[in-house]
């Protein structure tokens, strides 16, 4: 095995934490993210599934061409076409990996692969698999030198033939062999140990390096990842703030902070810039909807509040009493510059790229005149008000529709009404309805004007920031047919609010 002190950090957030449910990322977003994560200095960025669909492969191809410093990997199946696709996407790209797999557990075997053609036996179907996987990694090594494969759901797999299939792709070409714990059914224990075996038992792994991917479906996402550091892993996987499918994926600020906080027992580190964290952490946490809870280890806003009496007293006295890390050392205690209406362009500009937002002339204008007018009505606009602003004026998404006008009523004794005027693929239509209360009178108008129609999944309020003045933000999930997405609003107005949400995420439905 690969015996350096440096753990790789491969940072999935593009991809598999945008499929948290409810989720999606424009490729401007993803491009903004990916910024964000070449400034935290991850390793290795995996931009996203070009296969899927052609706006993962356009915001890879642009990831891949913009982005310097990380590794820009992008996934795919043990399947040609999907190999090709990003091959294609990744070819700007000055350090390419495809990262390519297949399912190695008996159940994801047999219950992905039940069609005769790949064996009508388990054993036969073992046989197609590894054939199969060799086959994909000699496919892209083709296209590039870096080829990461992953032995999917590893972590309920047979020990034996998880080292006969890793043996097979490094020897066909693989740089990186990655054991996921695809549904986080292991303990540290039992997946630490399978780590150990794989460094034992594969005799050319040290051709390749051992990447940990956890899931965190029993909360042991963490802790089974650096338990696959002590046995030999040296490149982690994860996402930011944890997100991702289901319970959501390792989080990295997580990881990384526990190697370094506890380098006297793992004895390892990172290339991560830790100051990095907190603007990262929100900047995702905005992006996605997914608010980061209080109590969230590392970067949540109570990680480094005290309250008790004697725990006050100890940390006053000596602030190691209660504290293992600075806040200063995940970058949560840069002062807050307060912007006003008499800030110009070019103070907006600076305050908005410190944020990690890198924006047109032409934007500048549009964000500065929202702005203007949040400041006229807020007295002060704090850092949490600009990044609301600039997600609403800059929608990440094509705009076939946009909210020019809105009115409601709504009282004790009368009805809800709602009357709105909404650009329409360049044409303005204008329309009224009435509803159970004034925002579903505003989407029942919404609705008959634009023609679409969506299913409201969840609906919900939150602060920007505090006082009377304050924004609200709201946010809805939406679905049409087998698609869900989310979208997004915000105004010192719930209502106005409440409007460009659902108007966001009809855009987003297409």
């Amino acid at each position: 095995m690969k015996t350096t002190s440096k753990i790789a950090v491969f940072d999935t957030t593009l991809r598999d934490g945008e499929q948290a449910a409810g989720t999606r990322l424009g490729s401007r977003d993803k491009i903004t993210l990916a910024r964000q994560l070449a400034r935290l200095r991850v390793d290795i960025i995996e931009a996203g599934f070009p296969a899927s669909s052609p706006e993962d492969f356009d915001a890879v191809r642009k990831i891949a061409l913009e982005i310097e410093g990380p590794t820009i990997c992008a996934l795919s199946r043990a399947v040609a076409s999907d190999i090709e696709a990003c091959g294609r996407a990744l070819e700007n790209a000055k350090r390419p990996r495809i990262h390519t797999g297949i399912g190695v557990s008996d159940i994801h075997i047999m219950g992905k692969f039940k069609d005769d053609k790949y064996g009508k036996t388990l054993a036969e179907k073992k046989v197609k698999m590894i054939d199969q996987a060799v086959e994909a990694v000699k496919l892209a090594r083709s296209y590039v030198d870096d080829v990461q494969f992953y032995a999917e759901d590893a972590g309920r797999s047979e020990p034996l033939y998880l080292y006969e299939m890793l043996k097979a792709v490094i020897d066909a070409g693989a740089t990186v062999v990655n054991i996921p714990d695809t549904t986080g059914y292991a303990v540290p224990e039992q997946y630490g140990a399978l780590i150990r075996g794989i460094c034992e038992n594969v005799p050319n792994i040290a051709r390749a390096t051992i990447s940990v991917h956890c899931h965190n479906d029993l909360g042991l996402a963490v802790a089974n990842s650096l338990a696959g550091i002590l046995n030999g892993a040296r490149q982690v996987e994860g996402t930011i703030n944890g997100i991702g499918e289901r319970a959501g994926n390792a989080a990295l600020e997580e990881v990384v902070m526990g190697i370094r906080t506890r380098a006297d027992y793992y004895t390892v580190d990172t290339d991560i810039e830790p100051r990095e964290f907190y603007r990262t952490s929100r900047m995702v946490a905005d992006m996605l909807g997914m608010p980061v809870p209080a109590n969230k280890a590392i970067i949540g806003t109570s990680a480094f509040a005290h309250s008790s009496g004697i725990h006050v007293d100890g940390f006053l006295k000596d602030r190691q009493t209660y504290e293992i890390m600075l806040p200063q050392d995940v970058g949560m205690l840069e002062s807050k510059v307060v912007l006003t209406a008499r800030t110009g362009r070019a103070g907006l500009r600076s305050r908005l790229e410190k944020l990690g937002y890198e924006i047109s002339k032409q934007e500048l204008d549009s964000v500065y005149q929202r702005f203007l007018a949040v400041a006229d009505k807020k007295q002060e606009v704090l850092d949490e008000d600009l990044v609301a602003i600039v997600h609403d004026e800059l929608p990440p998404v094509q705009q076939s529709y946009k909210l020019e006008y809105l009115h409601s009523y709504s009282g004790t004794s009368a009805i809800p009404t709602a009357t709105v005027r909404v650009l329409v693929k360049g044409k303005s239509i204008e329309g009224a309805s009435t509803g159970d209360g004034q925002v579903d009178a505003v989407y029942k108008a919404i609705e008959k004007v634009t023609g679409a129609s969506a299913k409201l999944l969840r609906y919900e309020i939150r602060g920007v920031t505090g006082g009377a003045e304050a924004q609200g933000e709201v946010t809805v999930h939406l679905e049409a047919g087998n698609l869900r997405v989310m979208g997004r609003g915000v105004s010192t107005d719930i209502i106005e609010a409440s409007a460009k949400a659902y108007v966001d995420g009809l855009n987003r439905l297409g």
